[in-house]
């Protein structure tokens, strides 16, 4: 947790804010920062939220400062589920009129 109250720290500076100033835009009083920040009270995840509101930066830029975090593209995965349901005649085209559409239905049916 350090890490990211170091992180906080070197932003607030680097943009010029002082304590007080980020205290009052996260709606807490300058002590009760300057609390969490030396590390005597928590940082809650609440108040994590609310500081990089305040710094104008996503929650993950403030936790890896002073890298940005980026989405790799091309890393995604296609998930492909197959459903197997034993059914009768009437009741599997029943299913497959409220599953997919009458249409596409009668499309399958035709094969």
């Amino acid at each position: 947790m350090n890490g990211i109250l170091e992180n906080i720290d070197t932003i607030r500076r680097n943009k010029g804010y002082s304590q007080e100033y980020l205290a009052m835009q996260i709606g807490m009083k300058q002590a009760g920062f300057s609390l969490i920040m030396s590390g005597e009270r928590e940082l809650k995840y609440n108040t994590l939220l609310q500081i990089a509101k305040a710094l104008q930066m996503p929650v993950i830029d403030v936790i890896t400062f002073p890298d940005k975090y980026v989405v790799a593209k091309g890393h995604g995965t296609a998930t492909e589920a197959v459903l197997q349901i034993k059914l009768d005649g009437d009741k599997k085209d029943q299913v497959l009129n409220i599953v997919l559409g009458e249409q596409v239905a009668e499309l399958l049916k035709s094969r």
